[in-house]
């Protein structure tokens, strides 16, 4: 038997314009809500990541962030 989906946390979180419209894109091209779409991402982390390009944006993404925050 399948393991049944429970939302079984709610967090406020803020994210940029940019990341709600690609949230909000990939889940319509899933199928998903928001939420569902989050669950998905992040228990599926380490296979819907590259791992050789994850270290690298991740050091772009904050060098930049301080800008970005203005």
């Amino acid at each position: 038997m399948p393991k049944r989906l429970r939302m079984t946390r709610r967090v406020n979180l803020a994210v940029s314009e940019d990341a709600w419209r690609r949230l909000k894109r990939f889940a319509a091209e899933a199928g998903l809500d928001e939420g569902e779409a989050l669950s998905f991402l992040f228990e599926n982390f380490d296979s819907v990541t590259d791992e050789e390009t994850l270290p690298h944006r991740l050091r772009l993404f904050n060098a930049e962030l301080e800008d970005r925050k203005k």
